[in-house]
Order: C-alpha cells, then structure tokens, then sequence
C-alpha cells in the first residue's frame, strides 16, 4: 500500500502535488480549528456564534501566510526543520492577527486560549503531514541501497552533523560514535552512543562494522597519523572528513566525505606560503613557465594564475600535456591573457624570441626528464633535455634581461650516483655560473626539494594501482626513504623562492624527517581495509616484494651538499650556499659533455659528468650508503658588488653549448 501511494504521488507534476497540499490543507485547517473550540470549552455553542464562516476564513488566511513561507514551494522530499520553524512563526502571527482583527472591528474575538490550542493543532498538522509524506517517498528508496555500516570516531559537532547528514542520505548507516573524550563515554550524540576508545575492537565485531569515519577536521597532522595508525589494525577502510582548512563554510555533508590520504599521515603540517613573497615575481608580471604540462609546471600556472600576472606564457614539448593545462587555466582564469607554445626548450631560438617578444619578466624552468631508470637508460636525452635545455633557458635570461629565473631541482641532485641527479646539478651550476657574471640583470636561483606527492610516476599513484590489482606492492630496498612534499608546496616554494633570492642560491624546504617507503606500503594496505601478506600472516591480502635498488636509486636522499645554510625570509625555508664554477670554468666543461653525447658512448658521457659534477658516482661503485660530503669547503658566492668588479671570464654570446645538431 505504502509503496502505491509513494509511486502514485511522484507520478504527479509539480501543480498537481501543489494542488493536493492545497485541497488537504483546506481541509485541515478548517477542522484543526473546530478542534480547538471544542478543547476549550467542551462543546460547539460559541463556535455555532460565529458560524462555519469563521474555521473557512481562518483557513484561507493560512494558505496565503503558508505560500509566504515557502510551505508550498519547498520539495517535501528535502524538507528540513528550517521550513517548518519558518511556518510556525505564520501561524503565530495569523493568531495574534485574528484576535487584533477582531477587537479593531469590534467583532467578539474568540478566547485567547483558543486560538493558542489552535496554533498547536495547526502546527501539528504541518509537522506530521509533511514529514510523513516526507518518510513515504524516502524511505522506499533504502531498499534499493547496501548501506555500508560505519562508526564515527569524534563525537563533536563535525560528527553529529556527519551522523544527520548520513541519515537523510542513506548512503551510510551510522552505528555508533567513538571518542577519546571520557566525559563522553556511554553517553548518547545524535542517537548514537558514544564508546570509549578501549572498547574499540569489541564494538567494531559485536555490531559489525565495515568503516571508520573520522570526524575530527580540526586534529592536527600528528594527532591525525596517530588516531589512523591505531584504527589501521582494525582490518577495515578508514575514511575522513576534510580538515578545517578544505571544509567550506563549516558545513559537514555526507558527500565531504574522502578517503584517508597518505597525505595525512606524514606528521608534517603543510607549510603555508607568505602572501608579500607569493606575489612579487609574478602579480602585474609577464611569466613563462617551462614544462608547463607536468605535475610541477601545471600547479606552478594555477598558482600564477591566482596572483594575477599581465599574461601566461606556457612552453611544453607535450602536445596533450600543453592542450590539457591550456583549456583548465582559460576556464579558471578567462582574465589573464594566456599564450601556449609547442616546443623543446633545447630550442634556443624559441625560447629567446618567447622571452623577446612577450617582454618576460619572470621565468620558472620546470622542464625536465626526472625519472631515475628512464635517464639511466636514455643518458643522452636526459643529458639534453635537463642541461642543455636548462643552459638555453639561462642564456635567453641573460641576454633579454629577465628579472627573475627560477630553476625546479631536485634533491637527487646532491652527491648523485645517478645520470638524472647528475644533469639537475649541471642544471643548478649553469645557474650558479649565469648568476655570477659580471654586470648581471637577472637574479638566479635554485628550489630544490625531494618527492612529491601525487606527480606523474610518483610512489603513491604506483602502489595504488598495486593494491587494486590485488598486489604484490614492489619495494625496491627495505631501507629506502624517502621525503615528500605536496604539489602545491612545491609550486609555493618555487615562486617564493624567485622572491628571496639575490642571486645563485640554493632554496630547500624544511621537510621534517624522512620517510621509510615500506612503511608507507603498509599503511597503504591497511587504510585500505586489507592485511599484509608474508610469511606471519598466510592470508593476508597483499604482498610486499623487496625487488632491490634501481641503477641509480640510493637508499637515502639528501637536500644539502654542504653544511652552509642560512635562513631565509620564510621560516620553513632554508637557503644554501654552495661551490660553484665560473662560466669560464664550466663551458668547456660543457663543450666536453655534449662531445661526449654525440659520440654516444657511455662511459665517455659518465666521465664528462664527473669532471662537471665530482660528486657523481655511477651507481656500480656506490655501496648503500650515500657517499661522504667533499673534502673541499664549498666556495661562498660573492655579493653582487663583487662580482662586477671581479675578473670573471667575458660572457660568449656567440657559443650556445649543447644545441641539438
């Protein structure tokens, strides 16, 4: 029957349930009336005074009063407490006007106690009348819907909302709440109990619950880690709420709620950027942005585009990549003037004209081959792409005068058993060597910073794919850590670094400690509601192999060469200042590279890279401890007063080092 009618009223257009609310209110109200009279005084005789004129104009008082209010315009499938606390203030207002009414026109009002007793029936009627159509057309629809049972760990505000907000949807079924607030335990929030912490496992297997929802948005990244960590053993998925800084405007939904990122977990607050830095190089500027397509490019053009520069200059050799963030930034930003170029930037006629012709103020030098095996494998791409690009992105700098040039490095660059990490350090020393030229315009420097979260071929992106294959997750060394950032971290720390710098330094983020990439595997199989599978646990879920180090992977990275940091004008912020060679030093170091590349040999490549970078060495001779900092003190970079009146070797416009022939 219930299912009938439920199917019959949604059948009905939107005039035709109008209609229907009206003809039963019509109804009602008249009778609620007539109740009143009778519940007062027992019996119809001052009611036969006034007439059955009196509940008719009553009613049709109310109807206008109800329209006001939004009764007949709200869908009664959505309908909240907000609507009905807005109707109950018209039906006081239309008692109040009735017995105003009467003593103006000197007609005998009705008892005042009537009219209250009518206020209550009246309200009533609202009340029952929709929220029981309301249940009729809901609750059919559960059947239809596996409700996932789960348990809110945070009995606060965030998760009573949460637990209202899951009963109206029906997309979870709420159990009960956990907290680690004592004075709360075994008491009742929203309907749900409240448990203590030490009743965790018990309650979780007596009423079997299949999630743990946090609700605890205002927990730090410590406190955070520790509550999902201890929730982990449980064997079953744990999601979140947003934190404070994603929620918007305070309000806890249902559909808010996320998956536990490893984000999370990593114990270290997010570092905020300083506005006044954020925006010197880049609001009311020209910017070029190199490598505009990849993770680090892409974030660093939404970042840009959010300090409003005069125009966006975007180079990528990716057609796709190119295509992808062009049509995201004219959507977001359809203000900016924004121009995209397709090419190399080992191109360094094209890179000098972009600069030229869009009078750039400000270059970000993102473009890069940054993985490991690939670079190892394909050492003579990866040589020209990351050094000679990066020397014709410093050349084009130089010549047209750029403000500002900001190098993207890596943290792979400090003592490298590896091809990459050996190509990022002649990157940051052409850097070095532009930015201690005589009579320089243009202020260079170096952000260098380790993994980041969520880029193209990082870790996490890997094992997630893993775990939905069922596994094994792959661990190249049990040892391995590693540190990590988030994407707009890393785009923050590149703009703000073009914003301190003076010239030739070394920009590092504090990243806290490192982390052990097993650990992060581990914790990954548990938020996911699996176990590990090994040689203790037989049926587990899934696997972790220990497959042994890449060519140049190391077990350990490092952010520092040297030991001669300083602090910068951000307190998470550290600057470096470290050895260095003049551009008299290092072009024909240069030169040697990329004779060495066109040779095609090896091990002629390896030995030039050496002689640029003395550090370097290849993966075959490393042991698995990083090597020991050079015995050499690192050379302190001169202030700019210095360097002009230095006896630095005469800028060679005319040699372009590593052009591809």
């Amino acid at each position: 029957m219930q299912t009938k009618l439920r199917d019959f009223l949604l059948s009905l257009s939107r005039p035709q349930k109008i209609a229907v609310m009206l003809m039963a209110d019509a109804i009602a109200l008249p009778a609620s009336l007539i109740a009143a009279f009778y519940l007062r005084l027992g019996d119809a005789g001052i009611l036969q005074r006034y007439g059955i004129s009196a509940p008719i104009i009553m009613a049709l008082a109310a109807i206008p009063i109800f329209y006001l209010c939004g009764l007949y315009r709200n869908v009664v499938r959505y309908m909240d407490i907000s609507m009905l606390r807005s109707t109950g203030f018209g039906l006081a207002v239309l008692a109040i006007g009735t017995y105003i009414a009467c003593v103006l026109f000197n007609v005998p009002p009705p008892p005042r106690s009537t009219l209250l007793i009518y206020w209550f029936i009246a309200f009533s009627y609202v009340v029952t009348s929709r929220f029981g159509a309301r249940h009729i057309l809901r609750t059919p629809l559960r059947k239809h819907i596996v409700a996932p049972r789960v348990a809110i760990y945070g009995a606060g505000e965030a998760g009573f909302q949460l637990a209202v907000a899951m009963r109206t949807s029906h997309a979870y079924t709420p159990i009960c709440f956990f907290d680690d607030d004592k004075r709360l335990a075994n008491k009742h929030v929203g309907g749900l109990k409240v448990y203590a912490l030490s009743r965790l496992s018990d309650i979780v297997r007596k009423y079997e619950v299949q999630q743990v929802i946090l609700a605890i948005p205002s927990a730090s990244p410590e406190r955070r880690r520790t509550i999902v960590n201890h929730l982990s053993t449980l064997g079953i998925p744990v999601r979140t709420l947003p934190t404070m800084a994603e929620m918007v405007e305070g309000k806890v939904l249902e559909s808010t709620i996320r998956e536990v990122q490893v984000e999370d977990l990593l114990g270290r607050k997010p570092v905020p950027p300083r506005r006044d830095l954020f925006s010197k190089c880049v609001t009311g500027k020209s910017v070029l942005v190199t490598g505009a397509g990849g993770s680090i490019g892409s974030e660093l053009c939404r970042q840009i585009e959010s300090q409003k520069p005069t125009q966006l200059v975007l180079l990528d050799h990716s057609e796709y990549a190119l295509y992808a963030i062009e049509h995201e930034l004219r959507e977001r930003f359809p203000a900016t003037v924004l121009v995209a170029y397709m090419g190399n930037v080992c191109d360094n006629e094209l890179v000098c004209r972009i600069v030229r012709e869009h009078r750039v103020n400000t270059i970000y030098h993102a473009a890069a081959y940054k993985h490991v095996p690939l670079v190892e494998n394909n050492m003579v791409a990866g040589i020209r792409n990351n050094v000679m690009g990066t020397w014709s992105v410093a050349l084009a700098a130089a010549q047209n005068n750029v403000d500002t040039c900001v190098l993207v490095s890596t943290d792979k660059a400090v003592r490298p058993p590896n091809v990459m990490g050996a190509s990022k350090r002649c990157a940051e020393l052409i850097f070095q060597a532009f930015a201690l030229r005589p009579n320089n315009r243009t202020v260079f420097s170096m952000v260098r910073f380790g993994n980041v979260l969520g880029s193209s071929g990082s870790v996490v992106p890997l094992f997630r794919n893993q775990i939905r294959r069922g596994g094994p997750m792959t661990v190249t060394h049990a040892d391995v850590t590693r540190y990590f950032m988030l994407i707009p971290e890393a785009a923050q720390l590149v703009i703000q670094a073009g914003a301190m710098a003076r010239g030739g330094e070394v920009f590092v983020l504090d990243m806290g400690e490192p982390v052990r990439i097993i650990d992060l595997a581990r914790t990954m199989i548990q938020l996911s509601g699996l176990t590990e599978k090994g040689p203790g646990s037989p049926n587990g879920h899934i696997e972790i192999k220990v497959i042994g180090l890449r060519p140049g992977e190391k077990l350990y990275e490092e952010l520092l060469i040297g030991g001669d940091t300083m602090a910068s004008d951000h307190p998470r912020i550290l600057c470096s200042r470290e050895h260095y060679l003049t551009l008299g030093q290092l072009e024909p170091l240069l030169e040697a590279l990329h004779t060495a590349c066109r040779s095609g040999s090896s091990q002629a490549v390896r030995t030039a890279l050496q002689k640029l970078v003395p550090e370097y060495t290849p993966y075959s001779l490393l042991s698995d401890r990083p090597a020991t900092p050079m015995a050499s003190e690192p050379a302190t970079i001169p202030s700019r007063e210095d360097r002009d009146a230095s006896s630095a070797p005469s800028y060679k416009q005319n040699v372009v080092v590593g052009h591809p022939a």
